[in-house]
């Protein structure tokens, strides 16, 4: 059969805008935003479309291309996928890596670089779990119909993990692309991709902590003041500072400058991982106090368990329940302390942003960090003190 052919070699030369131009028989030209050129053979497999390179216009002709285009046709005539062909005949002693091997590689590099051993072993159970369908497949053999089909059963039944999963899977798609084991567009990409194709999810919700109406801390802090126990004082510390609670329960004794009132937290300890510095205001100096004078052991850490090491991450999410207080957080009196000085002070905006370690986004603000603010904070926080005492 006669093939009846649509592009010619001066046409070409004028096709310049961004799209896809069709020669005729699955020849296509497809023309990038960038300004590159190239050839594309294009069918379908299964039902499955799929994409041949046949090379850039700057090295292929026209006549190169279409001849191309004609082998690939012939294969695929013959039942035979002419992109498995292409690779058995280029590569044919090497094993195909699947996209379960590439995975695992890639987590091998990368888990170096996770915070702590939950993250690395998330990453590994979400891609045996959720990807299962195309562990198995070749990494150049994945494509988008495997990556809908495998999300969809949780895109809206279970959103944080779908996007997570697809991130990482899109992830692993490009480091196999950087190695040269695929080519082509990733088909896990979500922006004018997958989101073109899965339904929307709903917008991911910010997680709030129940905090204490700030009208209700002083009568609290009276309570808490009554209060022997370790993670009173600690309890205590967390409120008069507005510090997180890893922060409080990781305080060491060369943490503290008792002659310039400061808490130096290390940079390692932060959440933002930059050295806080948080002005000490009189009532947190003679907890303090208090605690080492009283102290009977050589340990660094401030706040001490009964076994002698650092207090439980749950010693005073304990406290508040035995004070019939389980409806708030700890971690919701930083809240707690941000709606008073917004509502009830002058302070600077940046001020009360600083002294809860928020990281910030504007240049002019963190310009305003790098200067002299610590005396500032320190009137913040005294003003913060004195409310409740």
């Amino acid at each position: 059969m006669h093939l009846r052919n649509k592009l010619s070699v001066k046409q070409i030369a004028t096709l310049t805008k961004p799209g896809i131009y069709s020669d005729g028989g699955g020849l296509y030209l497809r023309t990038r935003p960038s300004g590159t050129r190239s050839w594309l053979y294009v069918y379908m497999i299964d039902g499955k479309r799929r994409e041949l390179g046949l090379g850039s216009v700057l090295d292929v002709s026209l006549a190169q291309a279409r001849e191309k285009a004609r082998s690939a046709r012939q294969l695929h005539l013959d039942g035979i996928d002419p992109i498995v062909e292409r690779r058995r005949v280029s590569k044919p002693k090497q094993k195909l890596m699947t996209f379960g091997e590439m995975a695992t590689a890639l987590m091998d590099d990368i888990e170096k670089g996770f915070d702590n051993k939950k993250h690395r072993d998330q990453w590994r159970s979400s891609i045996s779990r959720y990807a299962k369908p195309i562990l198995t497949l070749p990494v150049e053999e994945v494509d988008t119909d495997a990556i809908v089909a495998l999300l969809k059963p949780i895109w809206l039944a279970k959103t944080e993990t779908a996007r997570r999963v697809r991130g990482r899977i899109e992830r692993v798609l490009d480091a196999a692309k950087a190695k040269g084991l695929r080519s082509g567009d990733n088909p896990a990409r979500l922006r004018g991709h997958l989101d073109l194709l899965l339904p929307r999810q709903p917008k991911k919700g910010q997680k709030h902590h129940a905090a204490m109406p700030f009208t209700e801390l002083p009568d609290f802090m009276d309570k808490l003041s009554q209060r022997p126990a370790t993670a009173a004082k600690a309890l205590q510390m967390a409120i008069l500072t507005a510090a997180r609670t890893s922060e409080v329960l990781g305080m060491t004794w060369d943490e503290i400058d008792f002659d310039n009132r400061i808490w130096t937290i290390p940079a390692s300890r932060m959440k933002a991982k930059n050295l806080h510095q948080v002005p000490l205001s009189e009532a947190a100096m003679r907890i303090l106090r208090d605690i080492k004078a009283k102290s009977t052991t050589n340990s660094m850490m401030v706040f001490q368990g009964t076994s002698g090491g650092g207090l439980s991450n749950m010693a005073m999410t304990m406290l508040l329940r035995r004070m019939d207080r389980s409806n708030i957080t700890v971690h919701g009196f930083r809240s707690t302390f941000r709606d008073w000085a917004g509502e009830k002070t002058s302070h600077a905006r940046e001020d009360i942003e600083m002294a809860l370690a928020h990281t910030i986004q504007s240049k002019t603000e963190r310009a305003y960090r790098r200067g002299n603010a610590l005396e500032k904070r320190r009137l913040l926080m005294d003003d913060w003190a004195a409310f409740v005492p």
